[in-house]
């Protein structure tokens, strides 16, 4: 068991305080500088900034037809947070992501850490990817948040709408791309952080960067807890990172990194239905190994890698759940994905980058319940009866880029999926990005995204499964502005987007209940984000968003106005970040929640290499819940120090 000490404890004309306040600040900062300079954003991305994801090759984004923010190191890093998922949901506009406690995300019942992307939600709707490749537990199809660590990340990239075409499956709504940490300079890094705080939470992390001539190396370790703010509702976590890199040449290089991590996590139910028992032993792990070629006129590299886990699940009881006595089973899964990864991008004549690409999976899972009396397996019906399926994957690409003028890119591109189940999908994307005017960048993008069903949603349950179920799939269309004025920076954008065949519960031909294709919905919405440095040691940024969704078709998880308001001050050794964010009309499935939160954190460094912190969280002390019947933590405060040598 896991050892804990329990302690008590819509519309524009409804924007709330924070986008009052950030309205007018950004109007104020807008009106202080007029005469263009040099391209600088202080959150979510220059027009100049190079990114990876939305065509594996690195591309400026002035270039690029899709909607792409960047959360970088700095920003990832400021608050102290050993996750990179509650920095996400203040700065990805469009992005949120669900909670129920201090720390701890957790998976099965009452499990948060669900991405919801325009709307887009429910099991792997949005691709989580670590350096391009996916990430998931392929059994349920859903991103694990426990295992998205800010100890391996530089940078954060998430492409808003589909990218099916590069990515395939799962990225119908869009990605999320964990970009990890290298060793640029020659030379030794070690960086020590500590804090404890609020319901016994404890975070601790250790990392270790080397370069010398041609060889890299980022190794880093972790461990944290927390009791959390109810009872039985324990968490505690450990973990660690490595990633090698040898620079074969000048243009060719080879690394290998891996990734593990370890928690144990209760959760208490619902307060309406409270369980006992009601433990997760969840263990998940990654591998990678490339070689990468950056040649005159050809880039590109062949993966190989493998994401697994190992899961233990005591599914509790309480007065409504297995008529109030103790499980006499544990559920158990296993599962991995494997897979090989080559694209290489080529320049076929002037203002030309063409990549050809081509993906193989193959997708494991194994589920069973065994006895906790003896550990023995008991038989189940799980996965069509035969306790085991998989699934595998081929998959062939191009992705064609052409500067038509010095101001005009078009873009499009096309893939071809095939699994053994669902059979084969022909997925295309089209765009354009405009350079008009110094610094400004409007884009247009037409993306198809799809999602073959799960395993468990093709196998749970029953003799036959439901073999027979389609790929969802999602047609987005999306049109942006993005400006720089000096120090004051601005995006906005609009997108409506319609998904037909999603999966869900219902009667199926044969007269059984089970998972069938229930439909479409639409969803239509915008995007603002703005940043300003007023001087050197003070900034704003705000970034917005407002989704619409057809009625009766609402998706849990889905707030209809979110606006996050960002400020950065920083003066000698003395240093403050806060952030308010309003959310409204957060559809839980039971109801809607609309609250405000403040969140500040504040630094002092003693010594050049040493930093105190301290952060406090929901400092307005709102009463509220991201997911119905878990209300959340009022406020709560963490205290540390972090040491770079």
């Amino acid at each position: 068991m896991i050892k804990q000490s329990f302690k008590a404890g819509a519309g524009i004309s409804h924007v709330g305080p924070a986008a009052a306040l950030s309205l007018a600040l950004l109007l104020a900062s807008g009106s202080l500088r007029a005469a263009e300079a040099d391209s600088t954003i202080v959150s979510g991305g220059s027009i100049n900034d190079v990114v990876v994801t939305g065509t594996r090759q690195a591309t400026s984004l002035s270039h690029l037809p899709m909607n792409v923010t960047v959360v970088n190191r700095s920003q990832l890093t400021e608050n102290f947070q050993q996750s990179v998922l509650p920095t996400l949901t203040q700065e990805v506009p469009g992005l949120f992501i669900s909670s129920r406690g201090v720390m701890g995300y957790g998976v099965s019942g009452g499990g948060s850490g669900s991405f919801n992307l325009r709307g887009l939600s429910g099991g792997s709707r949005v691709l989580v990817l670590i350096d391009g490749h996916p990430q998931y537990a392929n059994i349920f199809d859903h991103p694990i948040g426990d295992a998205y660590q800010t100890m391996m990340a530089d940078r954060v990239e998430v492409v808003s709408g589909p990218a099916s075409v590069l990515y395939g499956s799962n990225a119908m709504g869009g990605v999320v791309n964990i970009v990890t940490r290298k060793m640029q300079d020659d030379g030794v890094r070690t960086s020590l952080n500590i804090g404890a705080g609020s319901y016994g939470s404890v975070q601790t992390e250790l990392s270790n960067q080397v370069r010398q001539g041609r060889f890299s190396s980022t190794v880093a370790a972790q461990y944290s807890r927390s009791d959390n703010h109810r009872p039985h509702m324990g968490f505690e976590q450990y973990g660690g990172y490595l990633n090698l890199g040898y620079d074969l040449s000048e243009s060719l290089t080879a690394r290998v990194s891996a990734d593990v991590t370890h928690y144990n996590a209760s959760q208490p139910g619902a307060v309406s239905n409270p369980l006992l028992e009601a433990d997760q032993y969840i263990t998940r792990g990654v591998v990678n190994a490339s070689l990468q070629n950056h040649y005159d006129g050809l880039d590109g590299a062949l993966m190989v890698y493998s994401n697994f886990g190992r899961h233990k699940i005591n599914d509790g009881y309480g007065p409504n759940s297995n008529n109030n006595q103790p499980r006499a089973n544990l559920f158990r899964s296993k599962d991995a994905l494997t897979g090989v990864s080559f694209y290489e991008t080529i320049r076929l004549f002037e203002g030309n980058h063409t990549t050809v690409g081509a993906d193989y999976q193959h997708i494991y899972g194994n589920a069973y319940n065994t006895s906790r009396a003896d550990g023995s397996k008991v038989p189940t019906n799980y996965m069509a009866g035969t306790g085991k399926s998989y699934r595998n994957e081929w998959a062939a690409y191009v992705d064609f880029r052409q500067d038509l003028t010095a101001w005009l890119t078009a873009n499009a591109g096309v893939r071809y999926d095939w699994q053994n189940v669902t059979g084969g999908e022909w997925v295309p994307q089209f765009g354009l990005a405009v350079r008009p005017v110094s610094n400004g960048l409007l884009k247009l993008t037409a993306a198809e995204g799809f999602r073959n069903p799960s395993m468990m949603e093709l196998y749970f349950y029953g003799t036959n499964g439901n073999v027979d179920l389609e790929a969802e799939r999602m047609w987005n269309y999306e049109l942006s502005w993005q400006h720089t004025v000096g120090d004051f920076s601005y995006k906005a954008n609009i997108f409506y987007l319609k998904a037909d065949n999603l999966v869900g519960t219902g009667i199926k031909p044969d007269g059984k209940p089970g998972r069938i294709n229930t439909g479409s919905f639409e969803n239509s919405g915008y995007e603002l984000q703005a940043s300003y440095r007023i001087c050197r040691s003070f900034s704003v940024h705000d970034n917005l968003s407002y989704i619409h969704q057809q009625e009766g078709r609402e998706q849990i998880g889905t707030p209809k106005y979110v606006n996050y308001l960002g400020l950065r001050w920083q003066q000698g050794r003395f240093g403050a970040n806060a952030g308010l964010q309003y959310v409204n009309h957060l559809y839980t499935g039971a109801d809607e929640q609309t609250f405000t939160l403040l969140n500040a954190t504040v630094t002092y460094s003693p010594l050049d290499n040493v930093k105190l912190w301290v952060r406090g969280e929901n400092l307005l002390r709102e009463k509220y819940e991201v997911m119905a019947g878990y209300p959340m933590p009022r406020a709560t405060f963490m205290a540390g120090v972090n040491v770079d040598i």
